[in-house]
């Protein structure tokens, strides 16, 4: 009789054993759990490769929960540019005719000229024989008569006829290459001069100095070459996949880094230029060059801050690439966890958006997915997953064989069973089977 109640406590305790064990390894998750909702409460309606992690382990290998979220982003961009002279502020100081030059003053290169800086003078003979005599002396016969002509209080016709042979005698002079300051001294002293003064056009930097004393040209050669640099260009590189963001008119912040000065340009109304040699385009950036720091060839660093419109984004980490799939890890609630197939798009930073597979405000695991990874790829060598997948003819993806059968997306054809990813498919297929099986 003992022997009869001992076997029966044991047979009751190995009994709470086994039951305590049972739920203590799959706990039943509540029929109101938004994460098996979804799934209709069954653990088997979850994808294949869902892995259960427990708080504890999921606190051990450092799983961190965050959402997708849907916003507007304010990208910046960084690259490097290149100082270059605005091509419409070079000017091109050439020689009038054939000669050579009696005296260089200064204007080296690399050096800052003033406007009007005397730079060298020329002289030559068929300058001073034919050009230079004649033009003075048209020039000083038109002042003459306007003298003349204004003290004897003449009518205002004769004036401003006189007054027009001057500007004439003017314009001939500076075809031969005299400037303004020159002629202006012709007119205050009334002295005929032998030699063409040669002054800066403009203020500004000289890029080339074609001269050297008594140095014999030909006509029309390049003397100087001087760039006005109170405004320059700035060549960016940037990828050819970012140039959308780079329209006319967008700001962006110039840094000399070794100065540490910055600007703000301007995107010009230019269009990128493709450089063959960098495989990158080149876009033109337009500023005020203040105290000339900024000079041809330096290199700067160059930000631009861009608007995106609001996108789904998840962190960086969240996204596991394989090289043939990107996928990130959904919480469905009670520690499973949903690898999701997605399709990524620009990145943003730390932030990666997602194009394809989320929606805003799903719970996605942002640290610890390679570890959740290696668990999904455990459970699904484990189940043997392989055998209870079947493939959809219509989209060709891989669709679970429990699922499909619950919900009765299967159909029959010539005594083979086929299996769908959504009632559309399953429609599709019935009406016209031949086509799908004949699709590589």
């Amino acid at each position: 009789m003992k022997k009869v109640i001992y076997l029966v406590i044991l047979v009751l305790v190995a009994a709470g054993f086994y039951l305590a064990g049972s739920w203590h390894t799959r706990p039943a998750a509540p029929r109101n759990s938004p994460a098996l909702t979804g799934s209709g409460g069954d653990e088997a309606d979850l994808p294949p490769g869902t892995v259960k992690v427990s708080p504890e382990k999921q606190q051990v290998i450092g799983v961190r929960v965050g959402l997708a979220e849907r916003r507007g982003t304010t990208h910046t961009i960084r690259t490097f540019g290149k100082v270059a002279v605005d091509e419409n502020r070079i000017y091109r100081v050439v020689a009038p005719a054939e000669g050579w030059v009696v005296d260089l003053e200064g204007g080296t290169t690399g050096s800052l000229v003033a406007k009007d800086q005397l730079l060298c003078k020329i002289s030559g003979r068929d300058i001073f024989n034919r050009d230079i005599v004649s033009g003075q002396q048209a020039f000083f016969l038109a002042l003459n008569t306007l003298d003349r002509k204004k003290s004897d209080h003449v009518p205002e016709e004769q004036l401003a006829a006189a007054a027009q042979q001057v500007l004439v005698a003017e314009k001939n002079l500076m075809a031969i290459g005299m400037g303004e300051t020159q002629i202006r001294e012709l007119e205050r002293t009334r002295k005929p001069a032998r030699e063409i003064e040669v002054r800066a056009p403009v203020a500004g930097f000289v890029l080339a100095r074609n001269v050297s004393p008594h140095f014999r040209f030909d006509r029309n050669t390049e003397l100087y070459r001087i760039a006005d640099l109170r405004r320059v260009w700035i060549l960016a590189d940037v990828y050819e996949n970012e140039a959308d963001y780079f329209q006319p008119g967008i700001q962006a912040r110039v840094t000399l880094p070794q100065q540490k000065k910055t600007y703000q340009a301007r995107v010009g109304r230019v269009l990128p230029l493709f450089d063959g040699a960098t495989r990158t385009l080149k876009v033109r950036l337009e500023l005020d060059n203040p105290g000339y720091t900024l000079r041809p060839d330096m290199f700067v660093d160059v930000e631009f801050p861009i608007q995106l419109p609001p996108a789904i984004t998840v962190p960086e980490g969240a996204v596991l690439d394989t090289g043939l799939k990107k996928t990130v890890f959904v919480d469905r609630g009670q520690g499973f966890f949903e690898p999701r197939e997605v399709e990524t798009g620009r990145r943003l930073g730390n932030r990666v958006e997602i194009i394809k597979g989320l929606s805003a405000g799903e719970r996605i695991v942002t640290s610890g997915t390679f570890l959740i990874d290696s668990e999904s790829r455990m459970e699904l060598a484990a189940s043997g997953i392989a055998v209870s997948l079947a493939k959809d003819p219509v989209s060709g993806l891989e669709v679970s064989i429990r699922k499909a059968e619950k919900a009765g997306l299967k159909s029959t054809y010539q005594q083979k069973v086929y299996y769908f990813a959504s009632a559309e498919n399953r429609a599709r297929f019935d009406q016209e089977p031949g086509r799908y099986l004949k699709k590589p």
